[in-house]
């Protein structure tokens, strides 16, 4: 088992090379010549590596300061053997990238994810001659224009896509808000990982409560009197029940015997109770 912050790390992301998941693994882990990124289609096959053995950890997003929090990710940290060990903020920018030597006038289609193009719609709209095309992946588009040679495309991708793939950046920072930032999660597999303790002051847990009127504003209220401070809240719906739902939230903490005496709250009031993890607020 392998610690964070040593050499020879394998660690999975949605998406391709060059991607926003790829740099914020980056910025988390080093850039170790020998950190293997292992890129993957699509999330829930990211967590089936964690769970399998098949890599060390998992990085991936949970929330978009605009786009809000990716559902699925929450769905999948109930469902998992995983847990949180570490979350980091960055910022995103979105760049237009294409072929070397490709002029922004011999662009006639822009692709990247449909997520991308939304944060991007002042520059898209002040270039009607663009034809947009939703793309699976930021970093994606990229590759795929390198890897067909398409010199009237260009796709909408962090900038580390375009060293990965050797293009160009053509427009940096073509973005709506300065102010967009990504969370992300360091995910290992629940039992493995370090113990370290220093400096940990959040903790991320889903709880159920029954079905019936007060339940939840008793359970929040069990936190604050347990003296921790709620900084998110997120529902999900339980599948198979209508209308019942899965709470999911985040706390901040200045002591352990704080976190300890919010869960055993939680624990004593609920049906369900799940320790995502604790680590230190980014």
């Amino acid at each position: 088992m392998r610690t964070i912050g040593v050499s020879g790390l394998k660690v999975a992301i949605q998406g391709e090379l060059g991607s926003n998941s790829h740099m914020a693994t980056v910025e988390m882990l080093g850039n170790q010549k020998d950190l293997e990124i292992i890129a993957c289609a699509v999330s829930a096959q990211v967590l089936a590596k964690v769970v399998a053995g098949e890599v060390d950890c998992a990085v991936l997003p949970i929330e978009n300061s605009l786009h809000g929090s990716v559902a699925e990710h929450y769905d999948l940290l109930l469902q998992l053997p995983v847990r949180i060990e570490r979350e980091s903020l960055l910022r995103i920018r979105h760049n237009v990238i294409a072929m070397p030597g490709v002029k922004l006038e011999e662009v006639r289609r822009v692709m990247s994810h449909p997520v991308a193009l939304s944060q991007c719609r002042r520059f898209v709209a002040a270039h009607p001659e663009f034809e947009v095309m939703p793309f699976y992946d930021t970093a994606g588009s990229v590759k795929h224009l390198m890897t067909a040679g398409l010199r009237d495309v260009a796709g909408i991708a962090p900038e580390l896509a375009a060293r990965v793939y050797g293009a160009e950046v053509l427009v940096a920072g073509i973005e709506d808000h300065v102010e967009n930032y990504t969370r992300f999660h360091l995910l290992r597999r629940e039992g493995e990982g370090s113990d370290e303790n220093v400096g940990v002051d959040k903790m991320s847990l889903a709880f159920a409560v029954e079905h019936r009127p007060g339940t939840l504003v008793a359970a929040l209220e069990r936190l604050a009197s347990a003296g921790v401070n709620l900084t998110k809240i997120e529902s999900r719906p339980v599948p198979g029940s209508p209308w019942e739902y899965v709470f999911y939230v985040d706390v901040r903490f200045d002591t352990a015997e704080k976190a300890e005496a919010a869960l055993a709250a939680l624990r004593q009031h609920c049906r369900m109770v799940k320790l995502l993890g604790r680590y230190r607020a980014a």
